[in-house]
């Protein structure tokens, strides 16, 4: 009878355990969530972050809080970030920096997006644009190809320091385009945009929003952008791979991903709220207005993505011999 009994209470523990599973997942979230964000408040990561705060916390009921966590090109953030409970009560507000190319870089295995993180959904793609100093004597991309060609280690192109997305799209255009041009990284975009300005250095890949008022002052020339398709900002600019170097693409993605072993239906849940979020009309025109596009995924397919895009960049982090103390 005891036996019988033990067996009766422990099937009952395991029955309890089943239903709760699933129903504390299913009652998610019932407390505050917090959005780690691996940049200082201010720039378009954490913008977009605060955009989908505020929408989650109206829909779900509970408060969307924003922590910025900055410093060594989102490390901090994201070694903090791979130790939190896997509750759905802390996400992780990620770009290609921060995700892909620091721990890369870096050289260190305090984590690993694969093992660690779980994407959830992705938010916006944006472009950047190749621009040059007017004095360079290229109308286009491909004078300007066969101008550096001409002249291996002569040119030089600024960016916003090494692993920025900005160095990393400079490094694909070389690989891509047989170029030998030298790279100039500097502490922020602003200081690098302003050494192609002065024509201190001959070229940079820039933020499309902010070098459209260059180009009309004709501070700069725009050569090429660096989408698949043609931004709606600046509609007469060939993307690089349709003026000469075919299959060429770096854009900044957004995403959103939470600690691995966070349960499915709290991911699954996020990530229908946040497609509908970044689908609203009013929230597509703001992004649209920062160069930013709607990038909508199902977990399965950023997945995908982003495994593509980690294969495609670790080649060129090896290929460049790139690394950061």
């Amino acid at each position: 009878m005891k036996f019988f009994a033990i067996a009766s209470v422990a099937v009952s523990a395991l029955f309890t355990v089943a239903l709760n599973a699933p129903a504390s997942a299913q009652q998610w979230p019932t407390r505050q969530v917090r959005l780690i964000v691996p940049y200082p408040a201010g720039g378009n990561v954490d913008s977009a972050a605060r955009v989908i705060a505020d929408r989650l916390q109206a829909k779900l009921g509970q408060p969307f809080i924003v922590e910025n966590k900055a410093g060594a090109g989102g490390l901090i953030a994201g070694e903090a970030f791979a130790k939190m409970p896997p509750d759905g009560y802390a996400l992780f507000v990620g770009a290609n920096g921060p995700v892909l190319f620091a721990p890369e870089i870096a050289k260190r295995d305090a984590y690993n997006w694969k093992r660690d993180f779980v994407p959830i959904s992705s938010i916006t793609m944006t472009p950047l644009v190749l621009e040059v100093h007017p004095s360079v004597p290229a109308k286009d991309l491909k004078e300007f190809i066969a101008l550096a060609k001409q002249k291996p280690g002569e040119l030089n192109y600024a960016s916003s320091g090494t692993g920025t997305p900005y160095h990393m799209a400079g490094e694909l255009f070389k690989a891509m385009s047989g170029t030998d041009i030298v790279h100039v990284p500097h502490k922020a975009s602003g200081e690098a945009r302003n050494a192609v300005i002065g024509g201190h250095v001959q070229m940079m890949f820039d933020a499309i929003t902010t070098m459209a008022t260059n180009a009309q002052a004709g501070q700069v020339r725009a050569l090429g952008t660096t989408g698949t398709k043609r931004s709606e900002l600046t509609p007469d600019v060939p993307t690089i791979a349709e003026a000469g170097v075919p299959g060429y693409e770096a854009t900044i993605w957004l995403g959103i991903m939470a600690p691995a072993g966070t349960p499915k239906e709290i991911v699954d849940k996020l990530n229908g709220e946040i497609n509908k979020v970044i689908a609203l009309p009013d929230v597509k025109e703001a992004w649209a207005k920062q160069g930013a596009e709607p990038l909508v995924m199902t977990p399965a397919e950023f997945d995908k993505y982003l495994r593509a895009d980690i294969d495609k960049w670790a080649k060129v982090i090896h290929t460049a011999g790139i690394r950061v103390q």
